[in-house]
């Protein structure tokens, strides 16, 4: 286990603040303690820095998972987020989009979301932007990517691709045994 490279650092957090923007801040200085983020097996961990000294007297061999996983980094340097950091960025996300309850299975089995199934979207979302998915019970239910700006989504067919699907709590069942 050990810190990110400038590199790294600035890989993630650019892919962060695609989904909560200006609010990155918040995630290492909360009220709760300092949190930072470590890179163990390819893996980035979010940990708070006084489990991460407790975690200090742990061989790095031996040590399977600390804190929550927020996502790993591809064989080509690109970072990736996983589902498990859906906790966190769902309180932060600048952009949203809700889904009526007709479309959530279907987002659930790793679909897209078609405007047919577009329940509501923030305003001022453009597109290719991060946006945090709802149910219409403001349940966060996975993230994405926002095919079409706010403007566009309100003139498009009602088979159009409005949101690209990127991850969903389904995912821990669908893969379980990739989670850590």
């Amino acid at each position: 286990m050990r810190p990110l490279t400038e590199e790294e650092t600035r890989v993630m957090f650019e892919k962060i603040a695609k989904y909560i923007g200006e609010n990155l801040q918040l995630l290492v200085d909360r009220p709760d303690g300092t949190y930072c983020f470590r890179l163990h097996n390819d893996r980035v961990y979010y940990v708070s820095e006084k489990i991460l000294k407790l975690a200090a007297n742990i061989s790095g061999d031996k040590l399977v998972s600390l804190g929550t996983c927020f996502g790993k980094f591809t064989k080509t340097h690109k970072f990736r987020l996983h589902i498990t950091a859906l906790d966190y960025l769902a309180p932060y996300a600048k952009y949203k989009v809700w889904i009526k309850p007709g479309a959530e299975q279907s987002f659930l089995y790793g679909n897209h979301v078609l405007k047919s199934g577009l329940g509501r979207i923030t305003e001022n979302t453009s597109q290719y932007q991060g946006v945090v998915v709802y149910s219409m019970a403001d349940v966060p239910l996975g993230f994405g990517v926002a095919a079409k700006s706010t403007q566009d989504c309100r003139k498009v067919d009602p088979m159009a691709i409005v949101v690209f699907h990127q991850a969903d709590i389904g995912e821990y069942v669908r893969r379980e045994e990739t989670l850590t």
